[in-house]
């Protein structure tokens, strides 16, 4: 907490292996969500900042591609066990900044440090093919080479989580890598940056520079960045996406969602309400694959909405720091009152307030919001349209299975899905029909495991790759084909026809 006669302590870019303040004399505030007071101070790039970091990685990319795969998967393996043993400090600076309770952040961590478990492994990932004798004497076969200087561009919501996605593929492969962190909670960052020095990774392969939109756009446009990664709303990820591919880079970027729990009658309603509990209002809801809307089929919608409004005057609310609490506050003020805002909404277009997070009162200036539950929301109703990215749990009731698939076939995202049954064939049925990236069924958030893939479909991906997992090693590298051929040279002459397979 810091002191009102305390200046915020100042945060700064990661440049050449060590700190470096930011020359542009732009700041933004950095709050403690918990206490809505002011913490930090992030340095915001300029343009030319941008372009003096891109140079140096320039430099440094042409000696770090040379480095040996056992020498990448060895510091893999030495950041991974940093990592494990600073997992709580690392927890910390996540309440600190983003404001979620110190297990919920804990969890960050283990899912990022399952991608750095699957980057360790680089040498076996990056095994090309070879055919041997594919003409007479000639031999082809296939490498895969990093790209150079590659960018991503990550959240505010999974500070330490969704760097890892990106950063250990990218470093294993070769690349150099620049992060720009959200400057909400940028922090994070700095500390995976000192473990990867302490890991051994050469100064200069890996960059933060903290910034806003002018050091996004420096990056979009900048000719020396051959690949970015993004991951942040919908409208922002397709504007990331066309504006990179217009200058020529390898994009991918991960947008919004609107995720869906189809319950069918025939589901354990106990389970069912554990579970959309759990994935609507964990992290503050704050989180693109939270379940936003549970489709109740039939007769289990009543059942079910008295058990998911009997689990939620037990969830406990209040500063992360406190171990005791479940959830804790929003990212800021403002994005609290946007979500508070589509609870009245929903109310004045005929919705069912159940539970009003609204009513919730909390000590203190922190950026505090209660859970809500909504019951009888129709398609047509803000909160059903938007992503709230908050502890809002809308409930619509669907006659039959078919018509709980349209909706969530007709909507916009298909970024997560899941469906609660004990019929195996309803699921399996799902699993074809539905058409989403991420498919959960008697699971509500199925986040991928490490060694898969991230993403997916519709308004929630632009780009032909998903995160992490294979395709984050397919994003980061590029294939070369080598055809060779070691002749007796007695036998040398030209031919001017085409090359003949035989």
């Amino acid at each position: 907490m810091t002191d009102t006669m305390t200046k915020p302590a100042p945060i700064n870019h990661w440049l050449g292996g060590k700190l470096t303040p930011g020359t542009s004399g732009r700041s933004a505030k950095v709050f403690n969500p918990a206490t809505g007071e002011v913490q930090g101070l992030v340095d915001l790039a300029s343009r030319a900042e941008v372009d003096t970091a891109v140079a140096a990685a320039v430099q440094t990319a042409r000696s770090w591609r040379t480095v040996p795969l056992s020498r990448r998967a060895e510091i893999m393996f030495r950041f991974r066990a940093l990592l494990d043993a600073r997992r709580d400090d690392l927890a910390r600076i996540l309440t600190s900044e983003h404001g979620k309770v110190h297990a919920d952040a804990l969890g960050e961590i283990a899912r990022g440090i399952e991608n750095v478990d699957f980057a360790c492994g680089i040498p076996n990932l990056l095994k090309g093919g070879y055919s041997e004798g594919a003409s007479t004497g000639v031999d082809v076969y296939s490498i895969q080479q990093p790209l150079g200087v590659v960018a991503g561009i990550t959240p505010f919501n999974f500070p330490a989580m969704v760097p890892l996605w990106m950063i250990a593929n990218a470093l294993a492969c070769g690349n150099v890598f620049i992060l720009k962190p959200s400057e909400k909670d940028p922090s994070a960052s700095l500390f995976i940056a000192d473990l990867l020095q302490q890991a051994g990774l050469p100064d200069g392969v890996f960059t933060v520079i903290h910034g806003d939109k002018e050091a996004v756009d420096a990056l979009l446009e900048h000719p020396d960045i051959a690949a970015v990664s993004f991951v942040g709303s919908t409208p922002i990820a397709r504007s990331i996406y066309q504006k990179g591919t217009e200058h020529g880079k390898r994009v991918q970027a991960l947008g919004g969602a609107k995720n869906h729990m189809l319950v069918l009658p025939d589901a354990d309603v106990n389970m069912a309400a554990d579970a959309a509990v759990s994935a609507a209002y964990g992290s503050a809801g704050e989180r693109c694959m939270a379940i936003s809307v549970v489709l109740a089929v039939g007769d289990v919608a009543d059942g079910l909405v008295d058990a998911i409004a009997s689990r939620l005057p037990s969830l406990k609310v209040g500063p992360g720091s406190d171990a005791a609490n479940e959830m804790g506050p929003l990212i800021s003020r403002e994005h609290r009152d946007r979500v508070a805002g589509y609870i009245g909404s929903a109310a004045d277009q005929g919705a069912t307030v159940v539970v009003d997070g609204r009513a919730q009162t909390f000590d203190g200036n922190g950026f505090f919001l209660g859970v809500s539950l909504l019951d009888h929301v129709t398609p047509d109703m803000d909160a059903y349209r938007d992503e709230i990215f908050g502890p809002v749990l809308c409930v619509v009731r669907v006659p039959s299975y078919e018509a709980g698939l349209k909706l969530i076939n007709d909507n916009e995202f298909g970024n997560g899905t899941a469906i609660f049954t004990r019929d195996g064939g309803a699921a399996r049925q799902f699993q074809f029909d539905c058409q989403v990236g991420m498919v959960g069924i008697n699971v509500p958030i199925p986040v991928p495991v490490a060694y898969y893939s991230f993403g997916g479909w519709k308004a929630s991906l632009f780009g032909d790759t998903h995160m992490y997992g294979p395709d984050g090693v397919k994003f980061y590298t590029r294939t070369k084909v080598v055809t060779s051929r070691w002749p007796d040279p007695a036998g040398s002459r030209v031919d001017l026809g085409f090359p003949q397979n035989r």
